[in-house]
């Protein structure tokens, strides 16, 4: 017996310490590879820079935006990003890593202006990558944000190859991305968080096993299964910490964003709130009557056609709302839905949209208006009583403010931004109304529109005030103050 144990132990130490030699070769290895890519990146960078009219180096910035042309708030927040910067910074060469082909540069610059009335000062580079397809959540059918955090790992590793930046600034939420051009591309890097990957609200919808669109039916009817995908949330929510704290400046758009950040990747001496930019101006010269209409009523939603934004929410509540209004009345409203279209699951879901609105036989009171010119979306704005949005925890709601700014009475979901930072009294005065269900949304609806005209009149008046402080020029001292150690 003691032969035997004796043999064991000289097997085990003799395959133990080969072992670690050769574990210890093989990291030796991946440093060397690692530092010299980085040295290869470095050389690359600095043969193919640009000087200046004063003889100086140009500083390269550039902004990972892959759906640059798609629309939505957080490309709003992009080009008021790029041009503040550019007014600052007037030597810097700007590029836009995107995977927009089916458009040119000129076309998106163009798009931006149509849609968000924003118009860049100096021309923008764009790096125009092959392989977005990587992070399309319908490519990963299960582990969708393990998937898509690895596909941008990857989508990351073609934007360093085909420009290498001194500044680089993740916009769009792909932290995983940040350590690659930190480590590996030698830049200054920050990022504008918009909205978590994985926040501790999602990990406590897997633990009380609660249906959302990220949560499955089958998975909250199985414990075992519930419990599994609790620990790949708490390993991911571990690694996003990581990647996300390497950051050197971080950006959120709200409190309840920054709540999440703080408690995730602990970097609060970096962390800052910077409220996204509001068209606020452009909509409060829409003039403030009395009455917007008294022949017809428009509710009037806004926001992307993505599966958050709980579309199919709105069109319930609003069903239910016509089915609990007395026969007969006359003035009964329309709800126009308005929203971008990304891609052609976008647009799949716009025609589901459509199939639902004619099974609650309210096709002929729902109308869709998708990636309509700005100049169309202020005139329905102007003419709608009510503002509906129905994001359970978005993350701020761009679209809720320039509502508000427009003198809609907005209507949105009791919590994330719009219960932490927009719909707040305003001096002690009602600015909006919050609800959380589709009982919740109907009886509102009846509500809003049996108040008297009076007392809407107040109501949008006290709304209108209050977004001043989400301005495009309030973002613009507030992104350039969280950004300039990055530029130093």
């Amino acid at each position: 017996m003691c032969c035997s144990l004796g043999v064991a132990s000289w097997l085990l130490c003799s395959l133990f310490i080969p072992g670690l030699f050769l574990s210890g070769a093989l990291c030796l290895c991946l440093v060397v590879v690692l530092w010299g890519i980085r040295l290869w990146l470095h050389q690359r960078k600095n043969q193919l820079a640009s000087t200046g009219k004063d003889g100086k180096r140009q500083l390269v910035v550039a902004f990972f935006h892959p759906y640059c042309n798609a629309g939505g708030g957080g490309e709003r927040v992009l080009w008021c990003a790029i041009r503040a910067l550019q007014k600052k910074y007037k030597d810097a060469i700007y590029v836009v890593y995107t995977g927009d082909k089916d458009v040119t540069g000129e076309q998106i610059v163009e798009s931006a202006f149509r849609r968000f009335n924003i118009k860049l000062t100096h021309p923008v580079k764009f790096v125009f990558l092959e392989k977005r397809y990587l992070v399309e959540a319908s490519l990963y059918p299960h582990f969708t944000l393990l998937g898509q955090s690895l596909g941008s790992v990857l989508l990351g590793w073609e934007a360093l190859m085909k420009c290498v930046p001194d500044v680089y600034i993740d916009s769009m939420g792909y932290a995983f991305t940040l350590p690659l051009f930190k480590y590996l591309g030698s830049c200054r890097v920050g990022c504008y968080v918009h909205y978590p990957t994985i926040s501790t609200d999602m990990l406590s919808v897997v633990r009380s096993q609660n249906a959302r669109f990220n949560n499955a039916a089958f998975i909250t009817r199985n414990p075992l299964l519930s419990k599994l995908k609790l620990v790949y949330y708490y390993l991911f929510a571990f690694v996003y910490g990581l990647v996300g704290s390497r950051s050197d400046v971080i950006m959120v758009n709200s409190s309840w964003t920054l709540k999440h950040i703080l408690s995730l990747w602990r970097a609060g001496a970096c962390t800052s709130v910077v409220y996204p930019p509001c068209d606020v101006q452009t909509f409060l010269d829409i003039p403030l009557h009395e009455e917007k209409s008294t022949t017809e009523y428009f509710i009037v939603s806004l926001g992307q056609f993505r599966p958050e934004k709980d579309h199919p929410l709105q069109i319930r509540a609003f069903a239910k709302f016509l089915e609990k209004t007395a026969l007969g009345q006359q003035s009964l409203p329309k709800l126009i839905l308005i929203g971008g279209c990304r891609n052609q699951q976008d647009e799949q879901r716009v025609n589901r949209l459509k199939k639902l609105c004619e099974e609650l036989g309210v096709d002929k009171k729902v109308e869709f208006k998708v990636n309509i010119p700005f100049e169309e979306l202020k005139k329905y704005l102007a003419d709608a009583i009510i503002g509906l949005h129905t994001m359970w925890n978005e993350h701020f709601g761009i679209g809720i403010v320039e509502c508000m700014a427009a003198g809609t009475i907005i209507l949105a979901h009791n919590s994330g931004g719009p219960k932490l930072d927009i719909v707040v009294p305003y001096e002690g005065h009602i600015t909006g109304f919050l609800a959380e269900n589709e009982d919740d949304y109907s009886e509102t609806i009846a509500q809003i529109l049996s108040l008297s005209s009076e007392k809407r009149l107040e109501i949008r008046q006290n709304a209108r005030q209050s977004v001043n402080r989400f301005a495009d020029q309030e973002f613009e001292v507030a992104f350039l103050l969280s950004v300039e150690q990055l530029f130093k």
